[in-house]
């Protein structure tokens, strides 16, 4: 799960190319509140432990609370410093790696993408990194058995029954559900649990260190700007003009 800035009130560092998350309260990515209700009714179903894992700043343990209150078991924050300036690749590692420290698992559900970075990357590099099979842009999960998970993809042209061996690593879509609103005594039960913070040397005996933050990317933002949408120009013609106008509009346009 990504603790996602509001995109209208963070605010970019351009001297290091990267967005300052501290500048903006995190909430939960919008398309990761699909992939925690994917998970917990998948707990509901058949059984099973949620875990949270999220790479941000230690002001995103509230994000993380979220997250426990509407239904995840346990979180873990990965936080350091050293995380700062991460790409996709970066980041990616970073989460596969602590995947990796958590031990067995059966299926990892992502969102499709983040509303800051809205790359869609994240997701199938982590299934890379681990060695593991993923299916991007699902719509229905429509069944988990104890060796294959079968779900509904959308590959643009048209949607998929996909079949993968678990361990899986799914991304979902917004089409897949419609997340629940934790209750209120959930709310209160989760901001007495236990948020789990690791740093870069809790991960030290599960990667390399000098593969994260900026180091460790493979891209560095070295411009960003407002792509401002030009607004429509109108044209203004006076009596009998109007429609010898129009035809020489959509003549020179090429329309007829």
């Amino acid at each position: 799960m990504k603790p996602a800035p509001d995109v209208e009130k963070v605010r970019f560092d351009v001297r290091r190319g990267i967005v300052d998350r501290s500048s903006a309260k995190l909430e939960i990515n919008p398309f990761d509140l699909h992939a925690i209700e994917a998970a917990v009714r998948i707990k509901e179903s058949v059984g099973g432990i949620v875990t949270v894992i999220s790479m941000a700043p230690p002001h995103a343990e509230p994000a993380l609370r979220d997250a426990l209150a509407r239904g995840a078991d346990r979180a873990i924050l990965l936080s350091d410093r050293r995380f700062a300036g991460s790409d996709t690749l970066a980041t990616s590692y970073t989460l596969a790696s602590a995947i990796k420290k958590l031990g067995e698992f059966d299926l990892i559900i992502c969102g499709e993408k983040s509303v800051d970075g809205d790359t869609g990357q994240v997701g199938p590099e982590v299934a890379e990194f681990l060695g593991i099979p993923h299916v991007s842009y699902v719509t229905e999960i429509k069944e988990v058995g104890s060796e294959s998970v079968t779900v509904v993809s959308d590959f643009g042209v048209a949607y998929y029954s996909v079949r993968a061996e678990l361990p899986a690593l799914l991304s979902v879509t917004k089409e897949v559900n419609v997340p629940r609103k934790p209750k209120f005594k959930d709310l209160m039960k989760a901001r007495k649990a236990e948020i789990e913070v690791w740093s870069a040397d809790d991960l030290k005996n599960v990667l390399d260190l000098n593969r994260l933050g900026l180091e460790g990317s493979a891209t560095r933002v070295v411009k960003a700007y407002y792509a401002l949408e030009k607004g429509r120009e109108g044209i203004k013609v006076k009596g009998n003009e109007g429609i010898r106008k129009i035809i020489e509009l959509l003549s020179s346009s090429g329309v007829i």
